[in-house]
């Protein structure tokens, strides 16, 4: 598998450019600056799930309600993304290979720094001791796979309102 590009730091430039060569004119499209606005703006999403499609497909759902998406395939991957950007909400698959989803959600809501992001389990695993695992190491939610769009995408929306975004 290829080795993932960051461009994090490259985007930040060049909006950071951006902005710089904006102010210094005296006229500025409104669009223009409403683009980068909202650029900034971004509440981001991390899903962890190490099917493919899955991921494809919850990226193709959440951009298109004006989440940044970020994915990893498992907890290796994870670690690749973390340092990227802030995360304003977590979906977590509990089947992951390596370290599984209730272990990797125990770790996350350990650490200082990540416990206070909304977690939400999506997994395949529903018995009721699965549900309540879940929400013992810290879910906010559990949505059942094959999950409905609409119960997913408001499960998102309402833990956003919940957690508004850090100024």
């Amino acid at each position: 598998m290829p080795k993932k590009i960051n461009t994090r730091s490259l985007i930040d430039k060049i909006e950071k450019i951006t902005r710089a060569k904006m102010a210094e004119q005296e006229v500025v499209s409104l669009d223009d600056f409403r683009s980068l606005r909202k650029r900034d703006q971004l509440r981001s999403i991390l899903i962890i799930d190490d099917d493919e499609t899955i991921r494809a497909a919850m990226r193709r759902i959440f951009e298109s309600e004006g989440y940044k998406v970020i994915t990893a395939a498992d907890g290796t991957q994870l670690s690749e993304v973390l340092d990227d950007d802030p995360i304003d909400l977590i979906i977590l698959d509990v089947g992951l290979p390596w370290i599984n989803g209730f272990e990797l959600a125990k770790l996350l809501k350990e650490h200082e720094d990540l416990k206070k992001i909304p977690l939400i389990f999506v997994s395949a695993k529903t018995s009721e001791l699965d549900i309540k695992r879940g929400f013992g190491v810290g879910a906010d939610d559990y949505i059942k796979k094959p999950f409905e769009v609409d119960q997913i995408k408001k499960a998102v929306n309402t833990l956003m309102e919940l957690h508004p975004a850090k100024k």
